[in-house]
């Protein structure tokens, strides 16, 4: 049931993703013809290259929607998690700063290279960063670490948001289930997430308590136990 519906998220994702592409191109083109036109005017260029950097960071955004909804394997390297983690974090750094959000992270030297899509990964710690953030609309601490312990890497992703109700923990999953307002979100996070975690061979976990936050808890193989096929799971912790 659940391959069948991230099948339909796959289609979903290419219908959006090629639409979203062909506005995006237009702004770079137009933006780059501008930039030509104003060679001596520093500030009004620097605003244009702020444009084309984030029409980029979209485009890289769609990107990864259509490497999601393609069928074909996706190539797998050599990663550092904690370098993913880190990069990562600077994307949202001044989002989670205007939203009153603190970030303790704290990255152990020890987490061992695992096997995967950098890309793909990204997208699991941009989805769960920004679900924190929006669980604490008040302001909070996300709490990112990384360790590593018996052959495997570990990250946790914790909030100190509203938390989530045991009736909806078991859903959060789900394609299209969210608890966000229309304009805030689709219900499509989660269930990428997940489908990404499944594909690198990983398992996510989460607790959580109505007014005392959520934490996320994933764990990956190490790159030289990464062959092996290992079952995965997805377990909801009351």
């Amino acid at each position: 049931m659940q391959a069948d519906k991230l099948s339909s998220i796959g289609l979903l994702a290419a219908g959006v993703a090629h639409e979203v592409n062909t506005p995006l191109a237009v702004i770079s083109t137009y933006s780059q013809m501008l930039a030509k036109q104003l060679t001596g005017d520093d500030q009004k260029s620097k605003l244009l290259e702020k444009i084309s950097k984030q029409t980029f960071r979209a485009s890289e955004i769609v990107n990864s929607l259509l490497n999601f909804s393609r069928t074909s394997p996706t190539e797998f390297v050599q990663l550092d998690l904690n370098r993913i983690l880190k990069e990562t974090l600077t994307l949202i750094e001044h989002q989670l700063e205007k939203s009153g959000v603190g970030i303790r992270a704290s990255f152990s030297d020890a987490v061992p290279p695992t096997r995967g899509n950098a890309g793909k990964l990204q997208q699991v710690f941009l989805n769960l960063f920004l679900n924190a953030r929006d669980a604490m609309p008040d302001g909070g601490t996300l709490t990112v670490r990384s360790w590593g312990e018996a052959g495997y890497a570990h990250v946790e992703v914790a909030d100190t948001g509203l938390g989530i109700s045991p009736e909806n923990l078991a859903r959060i999953y789900d394609p299209f289930f969210t608890t966000k307002s229309a304009r805030k979100g689709t219900g499509l996070g989660l269930s990428v997430t997940y489908g990404i975690v499944q594909e690198h061979n990983g398992i996510i976990e989460v607790e959580s308590r109505v007014g005392a936050g959520t934490r996320f808890r994933l764990e990956f193989p190490a790159a030289a136990e990464a062959v092996s096929e290992r079952s995965t799971s997805a377990v909801a912790l009351a």
